[in-house]
């Protein structure tokens, strides 16, 4: 192996023979230090030395990027390495890997210091919509509202989400410590919509823990802690929010008097269907089939189920004004369609001396007064479109829309006796 002192006119005029692969030109100047021409013209310094026995050789780099005193030093430095027992190969490899993860740190703690949760939230709105329903959508967009948005329903703005205070935190403040002191400051006034939040926020937590991003930012346990979980308000069903059996004759005769007969048709609807107060809203003429008497409703859980259409019901939809596609229309609301039935219906209730129910508290009427006339549960939760309570309502039973229609006109009958309505 001839040895040359390498100068810029003899690295400059150093080239691969033809018919040959590679040429290589040593330095006699440092030891190991060569320099390497392939056929295709490319040359680059190298460095070769025995190991252990074993020849190693490893790349410097080019001449276009390497000065021959920095090479030959460089030379000189992996020399050093050998004589101390260490491959220069693994060290390269070894630093690489130190300056990887000191580049990681550095991005990391970028992020730290500007992913707010409020962009995280955006994000993961956006991921996850797709496997929503548009009710779980609303409800997540409603939670981590700012508020301060005209409402549509009544006069006023909204108030802001229970999660809204988390929106302008960091995504590395979201600690045990700040969420303990975020659920005991909501729970004060708003518990069973805290208690709905820590669902939600606990699975944004979750989704962030595998984003290849935000998993090093976010706490990925903080959700589990005692306190956090102590904290957490336990929520009640509502009770008392339903009428009786004694109550339907005064709640008829009010409701049938209010003067706007989309919104009388549309109160009996909600407690003759046990229909979920959007589910009747958004009925469509195209969803009423007067020839074969259902109704096709749009179900927040299965996204639509079929339920009969019975006798007084359909009486009380053929009398209703079609002004567009919606069975409950209205002109002045911007939709078209009925918004705020609730002043109307406190209205009748006053009228007629009873105490408060909501409009959701029809929906539950519907399910009590349906175990006067003994309605199997099962008729009744198809038929309001509750998710299976057994695993054979689940899995084996789906009865026929002519089943259903006859607990379901037996019950209507019932209820308007009571009523006294003819």
């Amino acid at each position: 192996m001839s040895r040359v002192s390498f100068t810029a006119k003899r690295v400059g005029e150093f080239g691969c023979p033809e018919g040959r692969a590679q040429a290589f030109l040593w330095d006699e100047g440092v030891a190991g230090l060569g320099l390497r021409a392939t056929a295709n013209g490319a040359k680059a310094y190298i460095f070769q030395s025995v190991l252990g026995g074993k020849t190693l050789r490893s790349t410097i780099g080019s001449p276009r990027n390497w000065s021959i005193k920095d090479a030959q030093a460089e030379a000189r430095r992996l020399q050093t390495l050998i004589d101390q027992g260490v491959d220069p190969r693994q060290a390269k490899a070894e630093q690489i890997a130190r300056d990887q993860s000191q580049r990681q740190s550095a991005r990391a703690k970028r992020l730290q210091d500007s992913v707010m949760v409020s962009e995280a939230w955006a994000e993961y709105l956006k991921d996850r919509r797709p496997r929503w329903s548009e009710r779980s959508y609303a409800d997540h967009v409603r939670l981590s509202s700012l508020g301060g948005v005209e409402r549509r329903r009544a006069d006023g703005v909204t108030k802001a989400g229970v999660l809204s205070s988390l929106m302008m935190l960091k995504l590395c403040d979201l600690t045990s410590e700040r969420l303990t002191l975020w659920l005991d400051r909501e729970s004060k006034t708003r518990p069973t919509s805290t208690a709905q939040a820590f669902r939600l926020l606990r699975a944004f937590i979750r989704w962030c823990a595998e984003h290849p991003e935000y998993k090093v930012i976010v706490p990925p346990d903080s959700y589990r802690a005692g306190k956090v979980r102590e904290a957490v308000p336990v929520s009640k069903p509502k009770g008392g929010d339903c009428l009786q059996r004694e109550q339907l004759p005064a709640w008829f005769s009010a409701v049938r008097e209010i003067a706007n007969p989309v919104i009388s048709a549309y109160l009996q609807g909600l407690l003759l269907t046990g229909a979920r107060r959007e589910e009747l809203g958004a009925l469509r003429w195209t969803d009423v089939d007067f020839k074969w008497n259902t109704l096709a409703i749009g179900d927040k859980v299965e996204g639509d189920r079929d339920i009969p259409l019975t006798p007084y019901l359909s009486q009380l939809l053929r009398e209703l004004p079609r002004q567009n596609e919606w069975v409950f229309s209205s002109r002045t609301a911007k939709d078209g369609r009925l918004v705020e039935p609730t002043i109307a219906h406190r209205k009748a209730l006053k009228q007629a001396g009873l105490p408060h129910v909501s409009v959701h508290g029809l929906r539950r009427s519907f399910g009590t007064l349906a175990e006067w006339v003994e309605m199997p549960p099962g008729v009744v939760e198809q038929i309001m479109g509750h998710k299976p309570s057994a695993i054979a309502e689940k899995h084996y039973r789906r009865r026929p829309i002519d089943l259903l229609r006859q607990w379901h006109i037996k019950l209507e009958n019932w209820i308007l006796q009571e009523a006294g309505v003819e």
